[in-house]
């Protein structure tokens, strides 16, 4: 499903979220600063897709970021955003559920709207801990439960009947937008995520809504 969507799955991005998605990157990124700005951190952005939130980390990033993603298609465009950059990214296939490295590896990790794709998220969560050092920052960016009264229904009319009619009409795959809300409404919100990271082992869990709760910002780190 991916890898079909992969050539426009940049413009649909922007496009269906009127380029909100990049205003969440950067609070990633501001988040992650004191991480980023440690010249000999490592920071792995898993289900990188094409890059974007990898990129974003990149910028003005004194750390070594890592991108991974199961996709060849999405990291193959990973790369071509990718070149020019004054500090290379390095992309390497690998499955969220079992990721290629080894234990305590990483400064932090990001998974930015992909955490609710993965076939058991608590399981993932477990395979991110494990390759984060002890203390590392763990940032979740994922869809959540909108909060601000009567937002909830009108956005969930847009994610549920306008977002697949105009994604498959661009990207050719209806089925992969009618995915994308069904994936979100069974994903845990905000609070419910928040207690499923600290019982994977990671305290002072936290997390800050986005433009009204569309979407959330987790944060942990490993104990």
């Amino acid at each position: 499903m991916f890898a079909g969507i992969a050539g426009r799955y940049d413009l649909l991005n922007h496009l269906l979220s009127l380029n909100i998605d990049k205003g969440w990157r950067r609070k990633v990124s501001a988040a992650l600063r004191p991480v980023l700005d440690n010249p000999s951190a490592v920071v792995l952005d898993v289900a990188c897709g094409t890059g974007d939130l990898s990129l974003e980390l990149n910028r003005g990033s004194r750390a070594q970021i890592v991108g991974t993603d199961f996709c060849r298609p999405m990291l193959t465009n990973a790369k071509t955003k990718s070149e020019g950059e004054s500090k290379p990214i390095p992309y390497i296939e690998g499955d969220a559920l079992g990721l290629p490295f080894v234990d305590d590896s990483f400064d932090a990790v990001t998974i930015a709207f992909g955490l609710r794709n993965l076939a058991n998220v608590p399981d993932g969560l477990t395979e991110l801990r494990r390759i984060l050092k002890p203390g590392g920052t763990l940032a979740v960016l994922e869809f959540s439960a909108p909060v601000v009264p009567g937002f909830g229904k009108l956005f969930n009319f847009y994610f549920a009947h306008v977002l697949p009619r105009i994604g498959g009409a661009v990207s050719g795959s209806r089925g992969a937008y009618e995915y994308l809300p069904d994936s979100v409404s069974k994903f845990p919100n905000q609070k419910k995520l928040v207690e499923m990271i600290e019982s994977t082992g990671f305290a002072d869990v936290k997390y800050a809504n986005l433009t009204g709760g569309i979407a959330a910002l987790h944060t942990g780190t490993k104990i």
